[in-house]
């Protein structure tokens, strides 16, 4: 059962919808901004950062190396997958 209230956030943003799409694997921002360029093609690399960031506030997503200053991974929590899974239905 996917979470409701965290679904429709996601679903409220282009920028959000646009990230959790193009997140199939552990990836860095940079990465994720050019995959998501194919859903959303104005996003920019600041927005794809502050996606990301707002994912792990919510439980959508974890970083995998914190620590990092530079080159930080970000993978989707089992929440998340559910959620792209029902976007990507549509």
């Amino acid at each position: 059962m996917v979470n409701l209230k965290l679904y429709s956030w996601v679903e409220r943003g282009r920028q959000r919808i646009a990230v959790l799409k193009s997140m199939s694997k552990p990836q860095t921002p940079t990465e994720t901004r050019h995959k998501s360029k194919h859903y959303n093609p104005k996003i920019s690399l600041n927005n794809t950062s502050d996606v990301l960031r707002s994912f792990v506030r919510n439980g959508i997503a974890v970083c995998l190396n914190n620590e990092a200053k530079t080159g930080r991974l970000y993978q989707l929590t089992s929440e998340g997958e559910k959620i792209r899974v029902e976007i990507l239905k549509e």
